[in-house]
């Protein structure tokens, strides 16, 4: 099974979210209709990077050294655009 690790970016808060899911169509709906309580508040988020991994392990040690680095500075250091 794969992993993807996400970030998105809220217009209206101006922030990123990071998170790691195997389903990023149906993460993303929940996301969007506010059922996730850490996003409820930057409706709507737009996926702007997603990095796939073939574990889950894989993937909450991603998402843990983005979260860390921080997204925008993670996104800015690996030239993929903010």
């Amino acid at each position: 099974m794969k992993y993807i690790v996400y970030i998105l970016f809220s217009e209206s808060k101006q922030k990123h979210y990071v998170g790691q899911t195997d389903d990023i169509v149906n993460r993303l709906e929940r996301h969007n209709s506010g059922r996730v309580k850490s996003t409820r508040y930057g409706v709507p988020w737009k996926l702007i990077k997603t990095i796939e991994v073939k574990t889950r392990s894989e993937s909450m040690l991603l998402e843990g050294k983005i979260k860390r680095r921080g997204a925008k500075r993670y996104l800015e250091d690996n030239h993929f655009g903010v």
